[in-house]
């Protein structure tokens, strides 16, 4: 099957879809790094700026260096982000445009897995971390406990078999601990340890839950979003039959995180 380009151009559709929850993980995976105050960092994929932004509130940051691929995306988190400690580009994470040891403290947020060669971009951020500083990232646990995007494929799957093979569980198998670690490693990274980051992904009601598979943004919307019309409420339909609906309809998920964090010799 040809994998699909995945859409990454609409900030307003990325926000109650993934970024939302990804705030929520940004501060516990903050805490679990301890960073110094005052230390320059640099955030890889910086998206809709969940995590720049909770750099900014947590972490007393010096300066922050925030890039994304995307232009439309590095362009929203600019508008959203107004503070002089952070600049901002357009770049790729397999050519970082900065000097080598240049940074305290590198993260990236659900990124790594888009990145077509994560070996590459790994070894770029290794190069421009300091002897002694962080890099760490966090990816959804897309096969297990990303419950959210779990169900939708379940449902996909069940209704179209050509779904298996654009499940993010089977594209992306680096989003788990060993391959995780196994990739700091390889660039010469030390203290390679990674946790489970679990946070509430509570919806309203099922429309809370569905409408954000409509902005397009990301596999799983880009797919619903490939549907027509009736193929698409089909898919609507038995999601909301298999998901865990409370009474009053509110619908309580979790959403699994693996971080992974190492430092550099």
């Amino acid at each position: 099957m040809t994998i699909p380009n995945d859409v990454w151009a609409v900030g307003n559709a990325y926000e109650p879809y993934i970024g939302r929850w990804s705030r929520l993980v940004a501060r516990e995976f903050l805490e679990w790094l301890g960073a110094p105050a005052n230390a320059r960092w640099l955030d890889v994929g910086c998206g809709t700026g969940a995590l720049t932004a909770t750099i900014l509130d947590t972490a007393a940051p010096a300066q922050i260096y925030s890039i994304d691929r995307s232009v439309a995306y590095a362009a929203f988190t600019r508008r959203s982000v107004s503070e002089a400690r952070v600049m901002f580009a357009a770049a790729d994470a397999r050519w970082l445009p900065l000097a080598s040891a240049s940074v305290d403290v590198i993260v990236s947020g659900l990124v790594l897995n888009f990145i077509p060669d994560p070996e590459v971009a790994a070894a770029e951020m290794a190069r421009v971390v300091r002897p002694g500083g962080t890099l760490a990232l966090y990816v959804w646990d897309y096969a297990g406990e990303m419950q959210l995007i779990r169900h939708f494929w379940n449902a996909a799957a069940a209704l179209d078999a050509n779904a298996i093979g654009l499940d993010e569980a089977r594209r992306f198998p680096v989003c788990h601990p060993p391959a995780l670690e196994n990739l700091l490693r390889a660039v010469g990274l030390q203290r390679v340890q990674s946790r489970a980051i679990d946070v509430p992904t509570h919806f309203r009601d099922f429309s809370d839950y569905w409408q954000p598979f409509l902005g397009g943004q990301g596999p799983a919307p880009g797919y619903a979003m490939s549907l027509d019309e009736e193929h698409r409420a089909q898919l609507r339909d038995r999601l909301r039959a298999q998901l865990p609906t409370a009474p009053d309809g509110s619908i309580q998920l979790i959403a699994r995180a693996w971080a992974v964090r190492g430092a550099r010799a």
